[in-house]
């Protein structure tokens, strides 16, 4: 027997990948009791249109599941089934994740141990380099109908448990297991219950230490299962730092979409200063490039300041940075490939010596204009081309804007404003106007103008006043 506690490979059908958005269409489950095994499976009405991709890929179509039980009419009748349980699947986090929201859903919590099959493949076959579903069904010869059907990938995953039993003999097999569910989900000294409440839907987290310090703020598509592997640092989400405080809570606020995602972590991080979150991104001390057109002289490029100008309201700006230090840099960069003299430019002093000029008279990089071999119109000519391709757009509207997210389950509509960059913050569609006072942000205009760009799905814009 290959475990001494009762366990269930499950595999679902769903509408998308989205753990939030998406539904289930279809459950397939295997029950094993020792050497009782009894199967479960229906077709689960999502009560939201299965996209044409799906239906086509799995063979469930609309008009299969209008007739068929929503989620909330089987869930008390299906959790006994599963709570308590091992539970194997394929990539287990995408099964679990969406069984543990459609229970959240109706006020149900699921709580079981897991295992993942991806994981014990690759602990078995190790000189195998795929090990998705395909690739195991192929390799083994695993004869079965219905692929992408629930209840067929179940069985798949139970023939593959017993080949693999049957090639490498039990033994082999029950240590691989042993050895993947000892791999830690959280390491040591990190509560599991810290994430037990988590959601596997798309919001944004704070990690906090000991004293009220805000170690972390980061944002997912699944919260769950990005603190999770981030804590692991199993390599999913590499671009995460390790957490090496002492962790004692963990807080999640959902977001409808993806925009307000970002806009509320950046507020978290303008505000809680975390740890382990980038320096760079915490800075504050916004500055940009002004001009001085003096008449017939060389212009020179002044860094000013967001404290003391309002860049909301301040044409031809240059470029946006995080610090002088940055705002230098790029100048040196935009002087090198420009044939621009940088003691002009005001990077570096001019040397005391008459004639001798600038550093990069000897090297070629200047053209001569610290020496008087190349005039003042030349010269400013080409510094506002090279400044041109980093100029900070006007305001493209002659009022304050709303972004509109709306939850495609629920219908829920969420409205960010924003007027000349500035973000003013969030509202329920409806609400009345926002009192926030306009202040920018670079964060915010990086944001924005991505936006406009090219606008999220299911998002839309709405000129206010």
């Amino acid at each position: 027997m290959l475990f001494d506690i009762p366990w269930a490979i499950v595999d679902l059908e769903t509408t998308g990948g989205h753990i939030g958005r998406d539904r289930i269409t279809e459950i397939g489950l295997i029950m094993l009791d020792g050497d009782q095994l009894r199967r479960y499976q229906t077709l689960v009405n999502p009560l939201q249109p299965i996209p044409p991709f799906i239906e086509n890929m799995t063979g469930i179509s609309n008009e299969m599941v209008q007739a068929q039980p929503p989620f909330a009419a089987i869930a008390a009748e299906l959790l006994p089934m599963l709570q308590g349980r091992l539970l194997l699947a394929h990539n287990v986090r995408f099964d679990y994740g969406f069984l543990r929201n459609e229970f959240r859903r109706v006020g149900l919590r699921l709580q079981s141990a897991t295992l993942c099959t991806v994981k014990l493949s690759r602990r078995l076959y190790p000189q195998h380099f795929k090990h998705n579903l395909d690739s195991i069904i192929q390799r083994h010869g695993l004869q079965l109908p219905d692929r992408h059907r629930a209840m067929a990938d179940a069985e798949a995953l139970l023939l593959f448990l017993q080949s693999a039993m049957a090639e490498l003999g039990e033994e082999a097999v029950q240590l691989a297991i042993g050895q993947v569910l000892a791999q830690p989900d959280l390491p040591p000294g990190v509560d599991a219950a810290l994430v037990d409440d988590l959601p596997d839907l798309p919001g944004v987290y704070t990690i906090w230490g000991e004293k009220g310090a805000a170690l972390y703020v980061g944002r997912a598509s699944n919260v769950r299962g990005k603190v999770v592997s981030q804590l692991a640092q199993d390599g999913k989400y590499g671009k995460d730092p390790s957490i090496q405080r002492p962790i004692r809570r963990i807080e999640c606020q959902e977001t409808v979409g993806d925009l307000g995602a970002h806009l509320l972590e950046q507020r978290l991080l303008r505000e809680l200063q975390p740890f382990y979150n980038h320096r760079s991104r915490l800075a504050n001390d916004l500055c940009s490039i002004q001009l001085d057109h003096g008449q017939g002289e060389f212009m020179r490029p002044a860094i000013v300041y967001a404290d003391q100008l309002d860049f909301s309201r301040t044409a031809d700006l240059y470029g946006l940075f995080r610090s002088p230090k940055e705002a230098r840099k790029v100048l040196a960069e935009i002087a090198n490939g420009n044939g621009l003299c940088q003691s002009v430019l005001g990077v570096e002093a001019l040397t005391s010596r008459k004639g001798v000029g600038c550093a990069g008279i000897s090297s070629g990089r200047c053209r001569g204009a610290c020496i008087g071999k190349e005039g003042a119109p030349q010269h400013n000519m080409r510094l506002m081309q090279a400044l041109a391709r980093i100029k900070v757009k006007p305001w493209p509207f002659p009022a304050p804007v709303a972004v509109v997210e709306t939850d495609e389950v629920t219908g829920v509509a969420v409205e960010h404003v924003f007027d000349r960059w500035c973000y003013l913050g969030s509202r329920a569609t409806g609400e009345q106007a926002l009192a926030g006072t306009p202040s920018f942000d670079i964060d915010t205009y990086k944001l924005l103008d991505a936006y406009l760009k090219k606008p999220a799905e299911g998002s839309s814009l709405r000129l206010l006043g």
